[in-house]
């Protein structure tokens, strides 16, 4: 049974940084793990990715140069860190896995594992 856990979220200003944490457990093979959001009123959006390697990332168009996805296998964990923050980071972001991801990797619809998501404001 896999389980995903997101913790950092809260409250941080503009131009801030913040660094979200996944903790994944229950699988017993190398998930593809991938960060989301979902703004107020809108779909769920992709944030960011990481094969199971940790070698190759790939990122949302509205966050690249900003923040950064990376994976501690070791530890099980993926992290995300947020810097430049702006008021349209406000969001609610989910923690996603999939040992094949299924399309895109962006697309909500290539992961079938999510966390219950952390909310997170930008003021």
């Amino acid at each position: 049974h896999v389980q995903l856990v997101e913790s950092g979220g809260g409250s941080a200003q503009a131009g801030g940084s913040v660094r979200l944490s996944c903790v994944a457990s229950g699988y017993t093979l190398p998930m593809n793990m991938g960060w989301f959001r979902r703004l107020p009123g809108r779909e769920r959006e992709g944030v960011a990715f990481v094969y199971f390697g940790g070698g190759s990332t790939y990122y949302g168009d509205s966050v690249k140069g900003r923040f950064t996805i990376s994976r501690d296998s070791a530890k099980d964990t993926i992290d995300l860190q947020m810097n430049s923050l702006n008021p349209e980071d406000t969001a609610r972001y989910y923690c996603a896995a999939d040992l094949r991801v299924r399309g895109p990797p962006l697309a909500p619809t290539s992961y079938g594992y999510w966390g219950q998501g952390t909310q997170f404001t930008v003021s």
